[in-house]
């Protein structure tokens, strides 16, 4: 090995070490800024940096605008029920509308493409009907998986913070009973359960955002009932407008839905629990009961099978 190749291999091995030691000390830095921000009270204010509340709710791309105008979503009432499935699924952005129709519409057509283009590269092709049948199915697969997939995901979502509303409210109550305003207990359950429950976190981080930006605490909280499709948000948001209407204790309202919400828990485990059950009696028939019976009489049919095959044989 010469001095020229050495020279370059020493060259690359520094750079590679020195940018590799920038890069762990910017890391570092960072983790460090965010732990230290987070430590003193600030995450609320990072959140607010993040995902500010005044953003931007029409799309600005030339091509996704012309989507958007030459589709079925160029109706607002069919764009504005998609926009909501999608926000309701995690798919916030104001693009999103568009692309979920660009994406269901490449599906759609490129699926059937590929599968033409796969038989007319086989071998063995489909003709006839199996051809035809082979891409009507897939054409009809790519157009239906996308709003699947989207509703799945909103479900999904729907059961996650049905499943983390409870425990976050207990929070709350603890809060208001401590003293703190109603907007500041959004903002300090929001921090405290950051990590545990992420998706009633976000939402009462967008509920203080909303109330910081100058809506009303009703149209806030309004908004907070109708961007989820979840029964207990919903009345939890009109519990305290009616509350806030009334002029009665926060308080002692938060406590009174907070023991109706853990009765309603403790009777939704309990009707799981009665169902175990009539579920087990499924595969008991399919699986032990056919085991148990064949235990049962399969001794009986092979004496009776000793006693009688020499009998049939000499008779026969």
């Amino acid at each position: 090995m010469g001095v020229l190749e050495v020279s370059i291999l020493a060259t690359v091995f520094v750079a590679v070490v020195t940018v590799t030691l920038w890069l762990s000390q910017r890391l570092q830095a960072a983790l460090a800024l965010q732990r230290r921000l987070r430590e003193g009270g600030q995450g609320a204010t990072a959140k607010v940096a993040r995902a500010s509340i005044v953003k931007k709710s029409a799309v600005t791309n030339p091509l996704l605008a012309w989507v958007q105008s030459s589709t079925s979503i160029s109706n607002i009432q069919d764009r504005n029920r998609l926009k909501l499935a999608l926000a309701r699924a995690g798919f916030e952005s104001p693009a999103a509308p568009v692309w979920f129709v660009i994406v269901r519409f490449g599906l759609a057509v490129g699926l059937p493409l590929l599968f033409l283009l796969g038989q007319s590269l086989s071998a063995t092709p489909y003709t006839g009907m199996p051809l035809i049948g082979g891409a009507v199915f897939l054409c009809a697969t790519g157009f239906i998986a996308p709003q699947a997939i989207v509703d799945r995901i909103g479900g999904t979502r729907r059961m996650k913070i049905e499943h983390e509303f409870p425990d976050s409210l207990d929070l709350m109550v603890v809060c208001v009973e401590a003293g703190l305003g109603l907007e500041s207990s959004f903002v300090r359950v929001a921090q405290e359960t950051q990590e545990s429950h992420p998706h009633v976190a976000r939402e009462f981080n967008l509920v203080s955002d909303e109330m910081r930006a100058g809506r009303t605490r009703a149209e806030a909280l309004r908004n907070l009932g109708e961007r989820m499709d979840v029964t207990a948000l919903k009345s939890f948001a009109a519990l305290l407008i009616q509350t806030d209407a009334l002029g009665t204790s926060i308080a002692q309202t938060l406590r009174t839905y907070s023991q109706e919400m853990r009765e309603h828990r403790f009777l939704k485990a309990e009707e799981k629990a009665m169902r175990i059950p009539v579920l087990m009696t499924i595969p008991l028939v399919a699986c032990i009961l056919p085991v148990v019976v064949s235990a049962l009489l399969l001794p009986p049919m092979i004496d009776m099978a000793r006693d009688f095959a020499p009998a049939l044989r000499g008779g026969g």
